[in-house]
C-alpha cells in the first residue's frame, strides 16, 4: 500500500490534480485498500492498493504527456 501512496503523491507532484480522472480513480482505489485493511480482507486491501498504484502511473503518465505537448502556435 505504501507503493501506492508513494505513486500518488508522484502524480500530485508532477501536476496531476482533483480533476484528474485517473488520480480520482487512485485515490478511490487507496480508500477502499484502507477500508478493506482495516476490516482484515487482506487480499482485497492487496488488490485495491494494486488498482490505486496503477492508475497513479496512468496519471503520472498523462501529466508527462501534456508536458511534452507541442505548444499551439499563435495566429
Amino acid at each position: 500500500m505504501s507503493d501506492a501512496r508513494q505513486a500518488i503523491a508522484a502524480a500530485r507532484t508532477a501536476g496531476a490534480n482533483g480533476g484528474s480522472p485517473e488520480l480520482d480513480a487512485a485515490n478511490a482505489a487507496i480508500t477502499r485498500a484502507e477500508d478493506h485493511l482495516q476490516a482484515g480482507e487482506y487480499t482485497r486491501a492487496r488488490l485495491a492498493a494494486m488498482q490505486a498504484k496503477h492508475h497513479a502511473a496512468a496519471a503520472l503518465a498523462s501529466t508527462h504527456h501534456a508536458a511534452d505537448a507541442p505548444t499551439p502556435l499563435p495566429d
